[in-house]
């Protein structure tokens, strides 16, 4: 399944900037699930724990199929997030929105 990627700011960026952050994310996201056919799966079993449990869920009350998926995509999301803006950028500031 193929996915859509895009980058929200309040900052000014050009469209060169935007293609290449998203660029960056796509790659470090597909390579962290292992594939970019695993990230519509493993994004859409995420979404499903969280409208369940919430944004932090209890890790203790996630099965443990569930606490492998919750962990597996914050861990993707957080180096493909590394990839596309560097290790020292505020997390207020830019966010994908990803399109199933």
């Amino acid at each position: 399944m193929s996915y859509t990627l895009t980058l929200r700011t309040s900052e000014e960026a050009s469209d060169a900037a935007r293609r290449e952050a998203e660029q960056r994310f796509r790659r470090a996201l597909d390579a962290a699930l292992g594939d970019a056919s695993l990230v519509v799966p493993t994004y859409a079993a995420y979404l499903q724990i969280v409208g369940t449990y919430g944004d932090a869920p209890d890790l203790d009350a996630l099965t443990s199929a569930e606490r492998e998926v919750f962990d597996q995509w914050q861990a993707a999301e957080s180096a493909a997030m590394t990839a596309a803006f560097g290790p020292h950028r505020y997390m207020d500031d830019a966010w994908f929105d990803i399109g199933v």
